[in-house]
């Protein structure tokens, strides 16, 4: 018998049994009126189905694995805004905590007994905040001394993170990049120096960059700034972006001198949300001193019920991923942040060789010095192969991979590589199920009678709009209709 008490919709009601689930999703108009959680639930986890499982995703470097009780802790904190200082007073002690931990981390010489930092929804705003405070100091030096002070720039190797792009177009900062090169795989310490002016607010070094996985040279970087700095008179000093090494050069790395033990570095920005193990997004940046961090860095508001200071582009954030990093270095431990990160690398130094003994393949360097690194097809094999890494790309994602294809940046970029990311929560048998869809994908690729589509187009060094962008590729070097940087002009 027909309930006439029934509603379609109705909770009682099997989700895909109503007419909601009948009707597209909403795309530019909120529909007219409500629906149960089940439904509206399901529509959106049915939008997101196709995607692949984030530990699959090796092209990213985010977080995508905490334990139980990280996410749930995480998950508890939801609804809490960090910036309400007044009413969370401890959520803003513990990111505190983490600024002092991270600092000393890093070796920092601060004496106070609170060290100098700021928390970031990501990497990207530390780094803005990092090169802000470089270039109001410059300036009030400039206005001080009675120079000019509008042309300033930052050096910084070519293969930058895209928030450098953004930071040199948003505060009209020039940008002077140095190219990579076979005999330069990292940035030219040489190099960098020669494009140094009494307006560079500072040299931008890279521990763990996007592209290749390696390391910048600091220490060399911080000897030559001592001598440039007494043969000018200038103050020329280097803020280092650490989004992905700050997290690894401490615990498998520690005589490394990269950081606060360099006179020069008196900035350093990381993420939290890489190698700091917490799901996105938080990034973190520590100065050298309080006298480093410019005063007109920090904003106070009293609406809130108190006044606040904060240092930040962005106000309302997030304070779960606070609560979340305070409990991976409570939980974790040194010890144990180095040994996931020893895994990490160990899976990928495993990686790494095994496709380095394919006879397709070669490695990009002979290091692995961070969890992640990049191969290229073999130049010989490259000029009679009917496929391309894109090809590679294409089919390891029908298996759920995603291992991204892309070209290098300016001076090297019709050369294609495809990067691998190991984080936590990818395991040795995750690699082994990974080397075995790369060895079919190969086998039937190197079958092909014809070259694909996507080969014929990089035979004319044309190249597909990459797929992946985590902060790394540069559009500008691979459209020829648009100015590429270079070491003289913005873009």
């Amino acid at each position: 018998m027909k309930d006439n008490n029934f509603r379609e919709g109705d909770a009682r009601s099997n989700v895909f049994a109503t007419d909601v689930m009948l009707n597209p999703a909403p795309i530019d108009r909120i529909p007219d009126g409500p629906t149960t959680p089940q439904v509206a639930y399901q529509m959106v986890k049915d939008e997101t189905f196709p995607q692949t499982q984030p530990r699959l995703n090796l092209a990213t470097f985010v977080t995508t694995y905490m334990d139980e009780y990280a996410t749930r802790l995480m998950n508890e904190a939801i609804n809490v805004n960090y910036i309400d200082e007044t009413e969370y007073p401890r959520v803003a002690l513990m990111a505190q905590k983490c600024v002092n931990i991270i600092a000393n981390l890093w070796n920092t010489p601060e004496a106070s007994r609170w060290k100098t930092g700021a928390v970031g929804i990501g990497s990207s705003e530390a780094c803005m905040l990092g090169g802000v405070a470089a270039w109001l100091r410059w300036k009030n030096r400039r206005k001080a001394q009675n120079k000019p002070y509008d042309k300033p720039n930052f050096v910084i190797t070519s293969a930058f993170q895209v928030v450098w792009e953004k930071f040199s177009q948003l505060w009209q900062i020039e940008m002077r990049t140095v190219p990579l090169t076979k005999e330069h795989p990292t940035l030219d310490p040489a190099e960098a120096m020669k494009l140094c002016d009494e307006n560079t607010i500072c040299i931008v070094p890279i521990t763990g960059v996007t592209w290749t996985g390696m390391n910048d040279d600091v220490e060399t970087l911080d000897k030559m700034v001592t001598d440039y700095n007494k043969r000018t008179g200038n103050e020329l000093c280097i803020h280092v972006d650490a989004a992905s090494g700050g997290f690894i050069m401490p615990f498998l790395s520690p005589n490394v001198k990269w950081d606060f033990r360099l006179n020069n570095v008196l900035s350093i920005s990381t993420s939290g949300h890489k190698f700091g193990l917490v799901y996105p997004g938080l990034g973190w940046v520590i100065w050298r001193d309080k006298k480093y961090l410019p005063s007109d860095m920090s904003f106070s508001v009293n609406y809130l019920g108190a006044d606040i200071t904060q240092v930040g582009l962005n106000f309302s954030r997030p304070a779960a991923q606070i609560l979340g990093q305070y409990y991976q270095f409570i939980r974790l431990g040194f010890q144990g942040y180095k040994t996931i990160q020893q895994n990490c690398m160990d899976i990928t130094k495993y990686l790494h060789d095994e496709i380095g003994k394919m006879p397709q393949f070669q490695n990009y360097s002979n290091n692995v010095v961070n969890p992640l690194f990049i191969w290229m097809l073999k130049p010989e094999y490259d000029k009679v192969s009917n496929w391309t890494l894109y090809d590679l790309q294409y089919k390891l994602q029908q298996n759920g991979w995603m291992v991204p294809a892309y070209t290098l940046p300016m001076n090297m970029e019709n050369t294609v590589v495809m990067r691998i990311v190991c984080r936590q929560g990818f395991s040795r048998d995750m690699a082994d199920m990974l080397l075995n869809d790369i060895k079919m994908a190969v086998q039937e690729l190197d079958k092909l009678e014809y070259p694909t589509q996507l080969r014929i187009g990089v035979n004319k060094n044309e190249h597909p709009k990459p797929k992946f962008n985590h902060g790394g590729t540069h559009h500008c070097c691979n459209d020829k209709n648009q100015k590429c940087c270079n070491n003289q002009t913005n873009k």
